[in-house]
């Protein structure tokens, strides 16, 4: 069979277009360290490296929520221990054992009440900061300052409800609602919802804390305030009134730490959803290097078996280089006239 020069001519050059381009795919493995470039090289891995690329961004995006919560829910305990701090040195230095003998004087008694109301207003601050552009203690609406406290600090509002609402009150009820709001987030929990569209608790975080649900709300059977503000209030009161009646505000000065405790509780309540949330990302972030690590046994190369592969494709291509000068030798038709 004969074979014309222009048919070993176009076989070479396809075969040498071939050389060249695995001799550059050897050499993208040997610059990416990745196995394949492109879907067509490997369409079954680049199909799982889909998948596991789509879970660590997922994973990624988590971690970012969670490092967010973790520092909103910082504030929202520093908040409330500014709080309980407060409770506490009322308790201590403005119980009725320091006005007592001869530091029971109008005047001293008036300087008391002065600094009660100070306290008063020091504790709307702490309930009304903010993380970022977000109230920390304002429930589901986190745009608008939850608490107003009235210029004579008679009167405290919770998103505008006065929180000493009477039993049975439709503000009772109002407050009540607001007290058990919610505000989920997911963190890899794998959020599902139930039949009625709501989240499912076990399925995300509640990053959520109304501020009344720590400084309570509502009237006692006596017609007393639970909110510890509204009391701390009520103690300046009796303070301020000519009539002292020191056994009225040793009533109110127990009642006062009674709910001082409640605040406290909120703070260890914050310290058991902080110990959650630092589990949580250690399983986050064992989840980020596993998923690295099957992404790169998907994706990755070989160093030295990428370095092999380009230095053989080398030596093919200039195998096929020297093959070319015999080929393209002179012939017959080059000494025709």
């Amino acid at each position: 069979m004969r074979i014309s020069t222009n048919a070993i001519i176009r076989n070479y050059k396809s075969n040498l277009a071939a050389s060249i381009a695995n001799l550059n795919v050897s050499r993208n493995h040997v610059m990416t360290q990745r196995s394949f470039n492109s879907v067509s090289e490997n369409p079954a891995s680049a199909a799982r490296a889909s998948q596991l690329h789509r879970k660590y961004y997922k994973n990624l995006d988590n971690l970012n929520t969670l490092s967010d919560v973790q520092s909103r829910q910082d504030g929202q305990e520093d908040a409330l221990m500014q709080i309980s701090n407060a409770i506490k040195t009322i308790s201590a230095d403005y119980n009725i054992q320091a006005m007592s003998g001869d530091k029971q004087t109008p005047e001293t008694r008036q300087t008391f009440a002065t600094a009660l109301r100070q306290f008063q207003k020091t504790m709307v601050l702490s309930l009304n900061s903010t993380y970022e552009d977000t109230f920390l203690f304002a429930g589901a609406d986190g745009k608008n300052p939850p608490f107003t406290l009235s210029e004579d600090g008679k009167a405290l509002t919770y998103r505008g409800i006065n929180v000493d609402a009477a039993a049975g009150s439709d503000e009772l009820n109002e407050l009540t609602r607001l007290s058990k709001e919610t505000l989920y987030v997911d963190l890899g929990l794998g959020l599902s919802l139930d039949g009625a569209d709501r989240v499912v608790p076990s399925s995300a975080f509640n990053l959520s804390l109304p501020g009344i649900k720590a400084i309570g709300y509502g009237q006692d059977a006596n017609g007393n305030s639970n909110n510890v503000i509204v009391l701390a209030g009520k103690l300046a009161d009796a303070l301020e009134k000519d009539d002292f009646d020191t056994d009225a505000y040793g009533e109110l000065m127990n009642k006062f730490k009674d709910l001082g405790s409640n605040v406290l509780n909120e703070v260890t309540n914050l310290g058991v959803k902080s110990e959650f949330l630092n589990t949580t990302k250690d399983r986050l972030e064992n989840n980020d290097i596993s998923l690295q690590e099957q992404m790169l046994k998907v994706e990755g190369m070989d160093p030295a078996e990428a370095i092999t592969d380009y230095m053989w494709n080398q030596y093919a291509y200039n195998a096929a280089l020297k093959v070319g000068t015999s080929i393209l030798s002179p012939s017959f038709i080059d000494f025709m006239k």
